[in-house]
């Protein structure tokens, strides 16, 4: 499989194009374009002859947009095509401030949440950056925008996949979504989250990013984590919240803590004494999510007055705290539940 052109950082374009003695100007139109939705074919400004050439080395276009569910709620979730013939989805959420696009990192996951549609089929391999940038403009331009106009206003890489467990490709995305010549993203519109690979924490931490960082944490000890996150069985809460408070100093960014509440589970009093007295000292927000359902797990969601205690007891800790409004249940909104939906009927 040809690499994409979409997967090059700016600056590497640029050496591309300076191999093919192009002008420098020409990097600039082209990542212009590329980042406007358009093909090389569809790039007027560009000599026929460079485009054949390119097109040799490279792809064009990453993925298509192969279906689209529309919730009551305005949520829409897409699955996209990718060239080797895998699928990933994404979400799009509607806000007062505008558009957030949940974006996928790896073609299913591995990390095996014992919560999660998004490893139920295992991971097949992980995206390109320009795989991910792809999402966010079908995206933008789905909703009419583009460079100048961008309709997606937030990313959150929160979709299929481990972020930090496809390290290298994220950061390069990152680093795409920021630069001025395309679409120009501000650090702190650009949200990921792990659930908790401590040595790339570190790791990102120390590029000095202004990224906000959200943790999957959901339990608020090593015995409940390790029953529903593998990743537990590597790093302990302890060693994983002293790699947060290294993120939030380093980048004087707050740390987001995802919290998916699961009756009888890790909703409890006694949990949320635990969580308070654990993360009282991180500059943080915790974010409570009630358990979106997957037809494939055993788990429930909790009451209203079971997510309304959890937060009364985080709040008289000074701990400041919001509680998801629940999206696009309707559409298959969990991560993962639509291509796994998709990979069932397929495989039939």
């Amino acid at each position: 499989m040809k690499e994409s052109l979409l997967s090059l950082t700016f600056e590497k374009l640029q050496e591309v194009l300076k191999e093919l003695n192009e002008p420098k100007f020409r990097a600039e139109q082209i990542f212009l374009e590329l980042h406007n939705g358009k093909t090389l074919d569809e790039m007027t400004n560009i000599p026929k002859r460079l485009v054949e050439v390119l097109r040799e080395r490279f792809d064009d276009t990453s993925l298509n947009i192969i279906k689209e569910q529309k919730s009551s709620d305005g949520t829409r979730k897409f699955l996209y095509s990718l060239n080797d013939g895998n699928v990933i989805e994404g979400v799009l959420m509607e806000y007062k401030f505008g558009y957030t696009l949940c974006v996928s990192t790896q073609v299913g996951c591995r990390m095996n949440c014992k919560f999660c549609a998004s490893c139920l089929d295992g991971k097949v391999r992980d995206l390109s950056a320009g795989e991910m940038i792809s999402q966010v403009i079908k995206a933008n331009t789905f909703l009419g925008g583009n460079v100048k106009n961008r309709k997606v206003t937030n990313i959150v890489l929160m979709g299929s996949g481990e972020p930090l467990d496809n390290y290298d490709n994220v950061v390069d995305f990152l680093t795409i979504a920021n630069d001025k010549h395309g679409l120009n993203y501000s650090d702190r519109n650009l949200s990921l989250s792990t659930c908790g690979i401590v040595k790339n924490i570190y790791r990102l931490a120390d590029l000095n990013r202004q990224v906000n960082l959200c943790i999957s944490l959901h339990a608020p000890d090593d015995s409940t984590r390790r029953l529903l996150m593998p990743i537990a069985n590597s790093c302990s809460i302890n060693e994983l919240l002293d790699a947060c408070r290294y993120y939030a100093k380093k980048t004087n960014r707050r740390i987001l803590f995802e919290y998916i509440l699961i009756d009888k589970v890790n909703s409890s009093r006694e949990m949320a004494l635990n969580l308070a007295k654990k993360i009282s000292n991180i500059n943080c927000i915790v974010n409570l999510i009630n358990y979106n359902p997957v037809e494939e797990r055993d788990f429930k969601p909790c009451s209203k007055e079971e997510v309304d205690n959890f937060a009364k007891v985080l709040k008289s800790y000074n701990i400041n705290v919001t509680t998801r409004r629940s999206l696009g249940k309707d559409i298959d909104g969990a991560c993962g539940q639509l291509r796994h939906k998709y990979l069932k009927e397929k495989n039939r």
